[in-house]
């Protein structure tokens, strides 16, 4: 069976969101370690690691993955930015070690039209640093972005340049279907008609050797058109993505044994639900 979940609020406890997550119908489950709109962390002994690993066994959840809060730019200009994002970061990768999490998936931020070559070696640098200093058994997981104008990520091959430089075991990346489709890549068997890139999803990764390194994938439809390097997430066939796509990609036999994760508003607009869930496992054929 695969990996099928969502992100699930960890108010209350860790151990509350893995229930969260079996209540919706997932395997697995993805989290916030604090708030993911302050620098402030908790501390790392208030999340028992017996309680987390009891409650995952009772409730069949595999993978917890956590997301690095939002204020993280690793390519900023802004010494104090640098060191606050380094900070919550290093929290976040002894967090998932801690609880013998599956990866924390980090916005690794935006040049600010500084350009991709000018920034790229600071930010080497800064996750050479982090994963260096992690604890065994941590993960740092770079999030493809949905633009490639600024933010890091946008192509792909940021992706791969970051990896192969930095080249560590603690390394890895986290593929989005809506920033793909937003940044350019077709996730179908076919770019786009007039698509400003040349290959699809699949085939840009295949073309980079990324396959060995993905840990996780993001499946969430899109709001915005085809291109359009805007990130608004839309439930699970209610956006832009074609449906045919989203199967042919979430089906490639490399997805196999790579957890899917959720991030949709939800029919409530209380984020992953029960209804998505099915809609996932329908496009997996898992119904």
């Amino acid at each position: 069976m695969r990996e099928v979940g969502g992100h699930v609020s960890a108010a209350g406890g860790i151990e509350l969101a893995i229930e969260r997550g079996a209540e919706i119908g997932g395997n697995c489950v993805q989290v916030f370690s604090g708030s993911p709109r302050v620098w402030a962390r908790p501390e790392l002994s208030r999340f028992d690691a017996k309680k987390i690993a009891a409650k995952r066994a009772e409730k069949g959840i595999g993978s917890i993955i956590t997301h690095s809060l939002y204020l993280v730019n690793l390519a900023s200009e802004n010494p104090e930015l640098i060191t606050k994002s380094m900070t919550a970061l290093a929290f976040d990768l002894k967090f998932d070690a801690h609880i013998s999490g599956n990866g924390v998936v980090v916005h690794v931020g935006s040049h600010k039209g500084a350009g991709w070559v000018a920034c790229r070696e600071e930010v080497r640098k800064h996750i050479q640093t982090l994963v260096d200093e992690a604890p065994e058994g941590a993960t740092f997981l770079i999030e493809n972005a949905a633009s490639p104008n600024g933010k890091i990520g946008g192509k792909l091959e940021e992706v791969q340049w970051l990896i192969n430089e930095i080249d560590s075991p603690k390394l890895g990346w986290c593929f989005d279907t809506c920033h793909a489709f937003t940044a350019g890549y077709g996730l179908g068997k076919s770019q786009p008609a007039g698509s400003a890139l040349p290959r699809t999803a699949a085939e840009e990764i295949d073309h980079l050797g990324l396959w060995a390194t993905l840990k996780c994938v993001h499946v969430n439809d899109s709001r915005d058109p085809f291109g359009s390097g805007r990130d608004r997430h839309e439930n699970l066939g209610n956006g832009l993505i074609p449906p045919e796509d989203m199967e042919y990609f979430l089906n490639l036999p490399q997805l196999e044994h790579v957890p899917l994760i959720l991030e949709v508003p939800g029919l409530e607009q209380l984020g992953p639900d029960a209804a998505n869930i099915t809609r996932l496992k329908k496009l997996i054929h898992e119904a």
